[in-house]
């Protein structure tokens, strides 16, 4: 990075990539899906790696957990932090944490190390959390120190490790402070949020469904509602519908435009012949609904007379089909682009496909099985490869707590769930 020359100091402007790259604490600069974009000249001191090896990485592949140490607890703990940044666009303070770092010179090897981080978002024109400063201070000499004195019980402090106490003691006041400020606010927000999710995600007639399930995971660090839904619409004649979907964001805004599209959904498939003319109604209402452009859906018609099902998708993950062969079909001969993503109206495409009883339908929003380093179809891939290998045959309830818990997602992810699960 440029340093500042004469020019800017005579005009007085500031050159703020001079001054980040000379701050004394070492900086790191991420994207919301901490991915690092900016590495200040201290912090490739403090760990030892070069701005050009860690820029484009994401934090936590730079950074991993020491293998050799059972309790290491790094990356869940600054994760969590992350996700309350973006969560509630406030800064997070978190107390001293031992995270070893590799070892540049020897592969495989960490080192011991503690850190004072504080993580502080910067927030974009549209209020969301553009990119996240994370700023770490390398306590491990006041640490051992500390050890030291406490194992012989005498010796004197050094300046530097007193001034490192004084650091430590603010630190910890400001976590006290901002912890109880947040679980004042999260409180309040929790019965707001969840008054609404039982509100905007119930499904009358999913009651009538014994052989249907379904699971509803908001993203790590969300409140308790967000943009992913479900829906079963029942039809005459032995036909119902099963829908999912997923507009962009989190949050209680995400939630309104989910509960507005859901709704029109749900009132498009009761009142027109079939999926595509549904999907249709729906792409015509959602230009009217701001936040709800590239919002994506599939909905499906299942006929249990004729053992049929008939769907389409608007730029969806596809619905995969388990056959009780051991097969599996994937739903994608009626895939479209997203809500409002065309200009003029264009018809919806659908298709369809027989069944047989003991057949299983999984539909699910893309939170399920997409991962931030990988391509959507290894996720595609290992979600069939899981159904055939341990869910065939499993009851529908037990087969959506496994692929929650195969795919590692049982207790969140970093983008919300939706899933439902229909026995046929």
């Amino acid at each position: 990075m440029p340093a500042a020359d004469g020019a800017h100091a005579a005009t007085g402007e500031v050159d703020y990539r001079a001054l980040f790259a000379a701050t004394p604490s070492p900086y790191l600069v991420l994207t919301p899906d901490l991915v690092i974009v900016g590495v200040n000249e201290a912090y490739g001191r403090a760990t030892g790696r070069t701005r050009e090896e860690l820029i484009g990485q994401y934090l936590f592949d730079a950074f991993p957990d020491n293998p050799n140490d059972p309790n290491a607890d790094g990356v869940r703990n600054l994760s969590a932090s992350m996700e309350r940044v973006l969560a509630t666009r406030e800064p997070d303070a978190m107390a001293a944490q031992r995270y070893d770092i590799p070892v540049v010179s020897r592969p495989g090897r960490f080192e011991e190390r503690w850190w004072s981080p504080v993580n502080t978002p910067v927030l974009g024109p549209d209020g969301g959390v553009a990119w996240i400063i994370h700023r770490v201070e390398d306590v491990t000499a006041f640490v051992r120190a500390r050890g030291r004195r406490a194992r012989s019980s005498s010796g004197s402090s050094s300046e530097r490790e007193e001034a490192m106490e004084a650091e430590l003691y603010i630190r910890a006041k400001e976590l006290q402070r901002l912890n109880e400020e947040l679980r004042r606010a999260h409180a309040r927000e929790r019965q707001v949020a969840l008054t609404l999710q039982e509100a905007m995600l119930r499904a009358p007639d999913l009651a009538r469904h014994p052989n249907v399930t379904v699971r509803y995971l908001p993203a790590v660090g969300s409140l308790n509602v967000c943009g992913d839904w479900y829906d079963t619409v029942d039809l005459a004649n032995g036909r119902f519908t099963v829908a999912v979907g997923d507009v962009v964001g989190h949050g209680l805004e995400a939630a309104t435009v989910m509960g507005m599209l859901r709704s029109a959904l749900s009132a498009a498939s009761r009142a027109v012949t079939g999926p595509a003319q549904a999907m249709e109604v729906l792409g015509l209402y959602a230009r009217s609904v701001e936040g709800a452009l590239a919002a994506t859906a599939v909905t499906a018609l299942i006929d249990t007379r004729s053992r049929l099902i008939i769907y389409s998708s608007a730029g969806h993950p596809p619905p995969v089909l388990m056959h009780a062969d051991g097969t599996c079909e994937l739903l994608d001969q009626a895939t479209d682009p997203p809500l409002g993503a065309r200009p003029e109206h264009v018809p919806r495409p659908q298709a369809g496909t027989g069944y047989r009883p003991g057949d299983t339908l999984v539909m699910y929003t893309d939170g399920l099985i997409e991962r931030h380093d990988e391509d959507i179809d290894v996720g595609l891939n290992r979600l069939t490869d899981i159904l055939l290998d341990c869910c065939v045959g499993l009851s529908p309830e037990r087969l959506a707590d496994t692929l929650l818990a195969r795919l590692g997602v049982s207790h969140g992810a970093r983008d919300d769930i939706a899933l439902i699960v229909v026995r046929l």
